[in-house]
């Protein structure tokens, strides 16, 4: 045992408590992260599992309830603790690619075995950090052949003290395409993760980990400052299935007193398990263009006809921009049989192996193959899960034979209404995010390995640090992106960018597919248009982060504005390291990435509606080196509302004890090269 193992057990073992409080009997273990930042203590008593966590002297999570309840079965309270297991783990893993290519895994272990005369046994194991912990059920003694229902998590997070929370409900129609907003705790009803918290001088933020075969849990605030596991059901009512033992997910928590610091936190990646992918080279990142805005603003359309966007002349025309800027992926989406008529709602008639007479998608490859671009699959699916499984290994096929390694997937379908057919030959209609959908995702990513082939999903479950198990699931998307900001009204206001780094981008990565320069395309109306600027635009290549990152808007606009073209073209998708620097949740946001295998710095920063002017120290760069900063800011007068399109560029030479005064025009930001020179 090493000495910090063998440190951590005395000072555990001391926490170990028989007593009476009443009547009632009370047994508790604690545990420790490595740096004594956090404790988490279980308790079992004549009532059930029970778990608290500080922070120092501070209590972070009082009484919170632990277990799950089956529908048939033994359901009584665990009343002991069968045994207890100590286990510290220091390591590091490298990601084959990530916002980081080193982490570290430093954290302490606890396994309880609980059980009781009237309850079913099983295993709560906390695994507790430094910035955070993750808690799990282990199901060991369910025989192989017997099928459980969950009716229940009664996981709860009982907080102390007064928070506000960045939400939005969960379980609407449009699944977790919603802005955030902040709110005291209290107005909380039920709420998608990760939920964010701001409290006196602490942030939280509650997700989970390696979801696999298991329904995605929302929180439902259940008393003024208490919330609830609240698992997405089957449509008939049950929350889970599953045959034989069996873990459940990571209920996870963040803690840190800074937002910057739950951004860099890499929990959710360290509680998944290790790559099951021997071979992951023919993994590629980096960035790709399409004829995807071009729908959204009206000018082609998905379905055929004479504004059909998917022709073999729209595609070679992107292929030829991509040829000349070095970009080497093409997507082309529209272009399959079934975007005809109401696709949302007859998504089962789309066929996954058949385009449209105006798309020859054998030429398209062999004119990108002479330019050295791919084209990237497009499979939007309407939700219509049964039909796209059907024509899986055929579609999949199809995309290998052609030499493609990423394929985009879509499910646009009102949530709560996925089909699922019965034995019975009736339908029942299924959450987008429940287990039905969590197995259908899952087996995606899986063929879509066997073929070589990576996955960006639209309309996703959402990320739960699966990434790290399955390489292939390379991007997602799962929250409000750049395309309500074509038809939305009101489109996203600018404090979007400045919430999704502490909300939705705590998952994992996200396709927001930024770079829009024409930020009116021909609308007055300000919540008719992009509400940016065009310095916005750029930075948001740096602080949301993608390994596969579009340039979404026309050729053309990108051809207008070759000054700041060149900073998409430079910016690089795969990091070394990062580092969130400064934020304040919904106010702004300044991020800095150190390219992978490469010299160079690239930050960038976004405010809201309000113009500020920060102060950035540059104590990120290499020690001794100079550095040419290229910067990409807001130019004379600029504005969302009224100037959107005044950039300036200026370029400096930099060291690390140099400081940069970032000016950040309302709706503004920046965007920064730092490139290394030779010493």
């Amino acid at each position: 045992m090493g000495r910090l193992a063998a440190a951590q057990c005395r000072a555990l073992l001391a926490c170990l408590a028989a007593s009476a409080i009443g009547a009632r009997a009370v047994a508790t273990e604690c545990v420790e992260s490595p740096g004594r930042v956090l404790r988490a203590c279980v308790s079992v008593d004549a009532d059930g599992a029970y778990y608290e966590v500080f922070r120092g002297a501070r209590t972070v999570i009082a009484r919170s309830a632990l277990g799950i309840t089956f529908a048939t079965g033994s359901n009584g309270a665990v009343t002991r603790i069968e045994s207890a297991t100590r286990r510290a783990s220091d390591s590091e893993w490298q990601q084959p690619w990530g916002e980081q290519r080193v982490i570290r895994d430093s954290h302490a272990e606890l396994r309880l075995s609980l059980a009781g005369r009237e309850a079913r046994p099983f295993d709560v194991v906390f695994r507790v950090f430094d910035d955070g912990l993750g808690f799990r059920y282990e199901y060991k003694g369910i025989r192989p052949d017997e099928d459980v229902a969950i009716v229940d998590e009664r996981t709860e997070f009982s907080l102390v003290g007064d928070w506000d929370a960045w939400w939005y409900y969960a379980r609407q129609r449009e699944r977790d395409e919603y802005l955030y907003h902040r709110a005291p705790l209290w107005e909380v009803t039920v709420a998608e993760t990760p939920l964010t918290l701001q409290g006196d001088h602490l942030y939280l933020s509650f997700h989970e980990a390696a979801l696999v075969d298991y329904s995605s849990m929302n929180l439902r605030r259940i008393s003024e400052r208490t919330l609830k596991a609240d698992l997405m059901p089957w449509s008939d009512g049950v929350l889970a299935r599953r045959t034989g033992p069996f873990k459940t997910p990571w209920r996870t928590i963040l803690i840190s007193d800074t937002p910057m610091g739950l951004a860099d936190s890499r929990i959710e990646l360290n509680l998944n398990e290790p790559s099951v992918l021997s071979d992951v080279s023919w993994i590629e990142k980096g960035k790709f263009i399409g004829v995807w805005w071009a729908m959204h603003i009206g000018r082609w359309t998905w379905s055929s006809g004479p504004q059909h966007g998917a022709t073999t002349e729209h595609a070679k025309q992107y292929i030829d921009f991509a040829a000349e800027h070095g970009i080497h992926d093409v997507l082309v989406e529209g272009w399959n049989l079934g975007w005809d008529g109401d696709w949302i709602a007859n998504g089962k008639y789309f066929d996954f192996r058949k385009s449209y007479p105006d798309f020859d998608m054998d030429e398209l490859v062999r004119y990108g193959r002479e330019r050295s671009v791919r084209l990237i699959g497009h499979n939007e699916t309407g939700g219509a899960a049964e039909n796209y499984e059907r024509q899986l290994q055929a579609a999949l096929e199809l995309w290998e034979q052609h030499g493609v390694r990423t394929v985009k997937t879509g499910y646009v379908r009102p949530n709560g209404s996925i089909e699922r057919t019965l034995p019975d030959g009736s339908i029942a209609h299924e959450w987008f995010a429940g287990q039905y959908m969590v197995r259908h995702h899952q087996k995606v990513v899986e063929a879509a390995a066997a073929h070589h082939i990576a996955i960006d999903t639209h309309e996703p479950v959402k990320d739960t640090g699966l990434r790290r198990t399955w390489p292939n699931m390379i991007s997602r998307e799962g929250a409000r992106g750049q395309e309500y900001n074509a038809w939305a009204r009101p489109t996203s206001s600018p404090d979007h960018l400045t919430i999704l780094p502490f909300t939705r981008m705590l998952s994992g990565p996200m396709d927001f597919t930024p770079g829009i320069f024409d930020v009116t395309f021909g609308h007055a109306q300000i919540n008719e248009r992009v509400q940016s600027t065009i310095a916005t635009q750029l930075a948001e290549y740096v602080v949301l982060y993608s390994p596969i990152q579009m340039a979404a808007d026309l050729p053309e606009n990108y051809r207008a504005r070759p000054d700041a073209f060149r900073f998409i073209e430079d910016v690089p998708t795969d990091w070394e390291t990062s580092r969130t620097l400064d934020a304040v949740i919904g106010e702004y946001v300044v991020v800095a990435r150190l390219e992978r295998g490469g010299r160079d710095w690239y930050l960038g920063a976004i405010t809201n509606g309000t113009a500020r002017s920060l102060e950035v120290p540059l104590a990120f760069l290499q020690q001794g080196a100079r550095y040419e900063a290229q910067i990409y800011m807001d130019g004379p007068g600029a504005d969302y509302r009224t100037h959107p399109e005044s950039l300036a560029i200026e370029r400096r030479i930099v060291g690390r004890g140099d400081r940069l005064t970032l000016a950040l025009a309302p709706g503004g930001g920046q965007a920064i090269r730092f490139r290394r020179l030779a010493s």
